[in-house]
């Protein structure tokens, strides 16, 4: 079994190659300077917080008074850009990404070191599109995909592309400009072989943070755990990875349907290394064959979940259109833990879908409005209410899950 998720697409700048019908906002301290209100010379003191929070409101409250409801609007399809079309909504309704920036705290982030941070910009500007909008008419991502193509040229011109992959480059080139760390540290993971596991975990884990700290880790990092034990000796060595979603393969069945934890459990048993694939064993100082297994040591609070529809095979690409039977709500998964006595439960609030097969199709979304929990179809320019019921299809691609409100407070720990 190979780890797909843990392989990330840099962005390479110098190659260029749920209340309903509410919105509650608290505003941080780092916030007061942004400029909601303009400046009055009249004004002897500066905005206070509950003025600003007022104002913020206030532009909300109008908004919603509009016959245009807030983030229901469509994106225009730019030539075979509909996954990345996909994609933003699933990221738009995001709630905390939303925030990040609706109210502009991204721009305390950003990288002032580097010169290019258009691309989180850009992202910021589409975002408060979308979620200010005064009327029905779909929004030209134009301007954002400007900055795709300048920094992933991969994504440029009218080709298909897949929107999983999209997504990893997105996700990364948007923590590059806003990475809280400006110095990386240099530490080995060999320092942390003489641990127990959890200390290990949690030592290798503060090292990714020391130099990858940004809201984008913050939401959608978690930290994975490959245990390597030998058939021989029996001797089990243990890594920790860090991983921004996670690529499972889809359960086949002959009777009875599949269901995502089913995949889930594929993800993760037991996988014999044999042959050409045999490890070096540490403590038989030999190519044993060993057994490999994972299991999710810190769960993100974003959990993006890939069902692998399209074969790795080089000789003919297929796709596979099993239907997954995924919850909606109080996914459980704590048989997935490296700690069994956790229990993570998530919540759906996207789904990317694929209709065609492997020569041409088409991307959708379907999300949960965050401020009216409402689910709706994104269709490139067009969006219309669904219900939750047609969530689920065969379509299905790539599933935004987001940690429920009990789990939240145990689990989003940035520094374990």
């Amino acid at each position: 079994m190979t780890l797909h998720s843990l392989y990330r697409i840099r962005f390479n700048s110098e190659n260029m190659p749920t209340l309903r019908h509410s919105y509650t906002v608290t505003v941080p301290e780092e916030a007061a300077a942004v400029p909601f209100d303009k400046h009055d010379p009249r004004r002897k003191s500066p905005l206070s917080r509950s003025a600003l929070v007022s104002t913020f409101m206030g532009l909300i409250i109008n908004q919603a008074k509009n016959k245009t409801l807030q983030g229901l609007v469509g994106l225009r399809n730019l030539g075979n850009t509909c996954f990345m079309n996909s994609i933003l909504q699933c990221l738009s309704n995001t709630s905390e990404l939303r925030d990040y920036c609706l109210r502009n705290i991204h721009r305390t982030d950003l990288n002032n070191c580097r010169t290019n941070v258009a691309l989180m910009e850009e992202f910021a500007k589409l975002t408060q599109s979308l979620w200010t909008s005064v009327n029905n008419d779909a929004i030209s991502p134009s301007d954002f995909r400007s900055q795709v193509q300048r920094c992933a040229p991969k994504f440029g011109g009218c080709n298909q592309q897949d929107a999983q992959e999209f997504l990893r480059c997105l996700l990364d080139g948007l923590h590059n400009e806003v990475n809280r760390v400006t110095i990386h540290p240099k530490v080995s993971a060999e320092d942390f072989d003489h641990l127990l596991d959890d200390e290990k975990g949690r030592q290798m884990w503060n090292m990714y943070l020391a130099r990858e700290d940004s809201k984008i880790v913050d939401l959608f990092v978690g930290q994975l755990k490959s245990s390597l034990t030998c058939t021989v000796c029996g001797f089990r060595s243990t890594m920790f990875d860090p991983f921004w979603d996670l690529s499972i393969p889809i359960a086949q069945k002959n009777s009875g349907e599949v269901t995502l934890k089913d995949c889930m459990r594929l993800f993760t048993k037991d996988d014999v290394l044999d042959g050409e694939e045999r490890p070096t064993c540490t403590k038989c100082k030999a190519r044993r064959k060993c057994t490999k297994r994972f299991s999710i040591q810190k769960f993100p609070q974003i959990l993006v979940l890939h069902l692998k529809r399209f074969s790795d095979s080089n000789i003919r690409a297929s796709k596979l259109s099993t239907y997954v039977n995924f919850p909606l709500k109080e996914l459980d998964l704590r048989e997935f833990a490296s700690d069994i006595s956790e229990r993570p439960v998530y919540n759906l609030y996207a789904v990317s879908n694929h209709t065609g097969n492997t020569l041409g199709g088409h991307y959708t979304a379907y999300c949960k409005n965050p401020a009216l929990g409402d689910w709706y179809s994104y269709n490139d320019s067009r969006v219309s209410p669904m219900s939750s019921s047609q969530v689920r299809s065969s379509n299905a691609y790539i599933l935004f899950y987001e940690l429920s409100p009990s789990s939240h407070s145990k689990y989003q720990m940035c520094r374990l």
